[in-house]
């Protein structure tokens, strides 16, 4: 997914971006680090602008900056991953001629109609979508647990078996990307901002309502354990197996099969890849859009309002009415920006600084934590997380299970459409056993340290009483936004790892709106042909409205909840897609050896007594 040369207008836009990062910065930094120094003569709101400001040009920058040619994609890669530049005169002629009519109309249209509803009738539409979802979360539990569960055990399947060595593409491919920035680009797309929210808050929820399965009282010791065993199980190999299951046959299809890069590629087995253009693939391209949109849109809504919460809490700073959209607007001009630019500039280098932040918090935080406890407690986690997953993975009782696992597998599958879409176009040049070792074990094993480290030191600081975390989330309703404040304030370091966090929060959300926008455009433009920049900025800009459309009217939870249902269909046509793939490897993929197979040729031969004999003599 490359962009062409840089546009003039983008070498101007980089020349107006460096300074007012600069300046912006310089402001954010001296305000954030020493508050002493600039006093109370800005307020809320002025704060949040000057500091989207400086998010904004910082990343636009690293967006639009010029790359070296030899940084490109090798020339085999298909046309398709590229994005189309063109002159502003051609944007919108180009826009209205690639793009699908049903994949671009049917989606707007749902999202039309939904604020429309919402408008007319709030909390009916509000409580119908609950009923709704609750009556599916609670009796389709054992659809999602059962998926999910295959999911993996197919994964496993997958590393360790003889068609782990199936290449994706001709024998001489070489991959796009080297390994280090394959790792990042997956992970730094399917994880969102919800990991650092997430991060010091669920296994505290865990700790104040165990769940049943461990059976032990709340705020106690044994709750720890159980706690942070469910947070591994929520966030690890389970939910990003929900990701590679979808990857893979697309990647396989698209790459060994000719067939065109779509989620409906995963009906290749059944239509052949010549009827990709059929009215079913069609619906399941816009499923995947509809999905794709409502999960990013609600997810920058929603974190659009834990961030402000959270400043609200920490500083007491109250940013008005127009925060939000404020928020959602800086965001907006980010991942627009990013997915413009394509793979090899904006979203590669802000995953790449993604990725750089993530890890510094993560050693900062060993440094100066409870390293004693969070090891000791991570030790056991990671042991009852093994000897537990497959009876956790198969419970389904009592609510506690829908309100937690199912609505998070759910959610994992929700996601999945547009997540392993953008896995199967970074894999060219992969074998299958690598996708699923980088998609599944090296992600849930990023993912399952991060959630020990700040879910144990959050866990140690609420149960020695250093700080009521519990307490500072009942006061702002709950909200998992609030969590990591207190918990850095009982900590060295708290500035610092307060800007880092907030940082992670805006840097995270932009690398998985930045991919979104540009899968999205690949779907919804026609069979064979490129997304172009209008495509791009349009369906980026949607994403971002219809973010502000539910900060304004209300039902951002709502519409959370309907993406969420989106889940429920991938994850049956999942399942169907898995046999169909492995009845296509099974006929054409033979020859290859398994891992266990390889291990066994490289066991030095056993010579046994009767080799030694010498041989008869005549």
């Amino acid at each position: 997914m490359t962009t062409d040369g840089v546009s003039a207008a983008e070498q101007v836009l980089a020349k107006v971006l460096l300074p007012l990062c600069v300046l912006s910065g310089a402001l954010v930094l001296s305000g954030f680090f020493f508050p002493a120094f600039v006093g109370n003569a800005v307020s809320g709101e002025s704060w949040l602008a000057v500091s989207l400001l400086f998010f904004s040009s910082g990343l636009g920058y690293l967006s639009v900056l010029p790359y070296d040619p030899d940084d490109q994609s090798p020339p085999g890669e298909p046309v398709v991953l590229r994005i189309r530049r063109t002159r502003l005169v051609n944007v919108v002629r180009e826009f209205v001629t690639r793009q699908d009519p049903i994949v671009l109309l049917a989606p707007v249209t749902v999202f039309v109609l939904f604020l429309c509803l919402q408008i007319a009738f709030p909390e009916t539409v509000g409580r119908e979508v609950d009923n709704v979802a609750g009556g599916i979360l609670t009796e389709g539990g054992p659809v999602f647990l059962g998926a999910v569960f295959l999911a993996v055990l197919y994964c496993l399947f997958l590393l360790v078996g003889p068609w782990g060595e199936v290449k994706l593409g001709g024998p001489d491919t070489e991959p796009s990307y080297t390994y280090p920035m394959y790792f990042t680009l997956i992970f730094t797309a399917g994880i969102a901002a919800g990991i650092v929210f997430w991060g010091p808050a669920e296994a505290l929820f865990h700790y104040q309502t165990p769940p049943p399965y461990f059976d032990a009282a709340p705020e106690s010791g044994a709750a720890i354990d159980g706690a942070l065993t469910y947070v591994l199980f929520h966030w690890g190999f389970s939910a990003w197996s929900a990701y590679t299951v979808i990857g893979v046959p697309i990647a396989y299809f698209v790459f060994k099969r000719g067939a065109p890069l779509r989620v409906s590629t995963i009906l290749a087995p059944f239509l052949g890849v010549d009827g990709l253009d059929s009215v079913w693939s069609r619906l399941v391209d816009t499923l995947a859009v509809f999905a794709t949109i409502g999960g990013i849109a609600t997810s920058i809504a929603l974190v659009s309002e834990q961030f402000l919460t959270g400043i609200a809490s920490k500083w007491d700073v109250s940013s008005g009415e127009i925060g939000p959209v404020l928020f959602v607007g800086g965001l907006t001009i980010i991942f627009v920006l990013s997915a413009a630019s394509g793979i090899h500039r904006g979203i590669r280098r802000i995953a790449a600084l993604n990725v750089v932040l993530f890890g510094l918090f993560a050693l900062i935080l060993v440094g100066i934590g409870p390293r004693s406890f969070v090891l000791e407690r991570a030790t056991g986690a990671v042991g009852s997380y093994a000897v537990n997953f497959v009876p956790m993975s198969l419970y389904a009782g009592g609510q506690w299970v829908a309100d937690w696992t199912v609505w998070n597998w759910s959610w994992w599958f929700s996601w999945a459409p547009f997540a392993g879409l953008f896995i199967a176009a970074v894999s060219r040049g992969r074998r299958i056993r690598t996708v699923v070792l980088t998609s599944v074990v090296a992600t849930s094993a990023a993912s399952m340290v991060w959630f020990l480290l700040l879910g144990g030191t959050s866990l140690f600081v609420q149960h020695s009483g250093e700080a009521d975390i519990l307490a500072v989330i009942a006061d702002y309703a709950s909200s998992e936004a609030v969590a990591g404040y207190p918990l850095f304030g009982a900590l060295p370091l708290t500035e610092l790892l307060t800007f880092l966090f907030l940082s992670l929060i805006v840097v995270f959300m932009a690398t998985s709106a930045d991919t979104s926008t540009l899968v999205v455009a690949i779907l919804s433009t026609r069979r064979g042909l490129a997304p172009s920049t209008g495509s791009i900025v349009f369906w980026g800009v949607f994403q971002g409205a219809v973010a502000v459309s539910v900060l304004i009217v209300g039902g951002s939870e709502t519409l959370q909840a309907i993406s969420v249902l989106t889940g429920g269909p991938f994850a049956v046509l999942t399942l169907v897609s898995l046999g169909a793939l492995t009845l296509t490897l099974y006929r054409n993929e033979r020859g290859h050896q398994s891992l266990v197979g390889r291990a066994r040729d490289r066991l030095p031969t056993i010579q046994t007594h009767h080799d030694l004999d010498p041989p008869d003599e005549d």
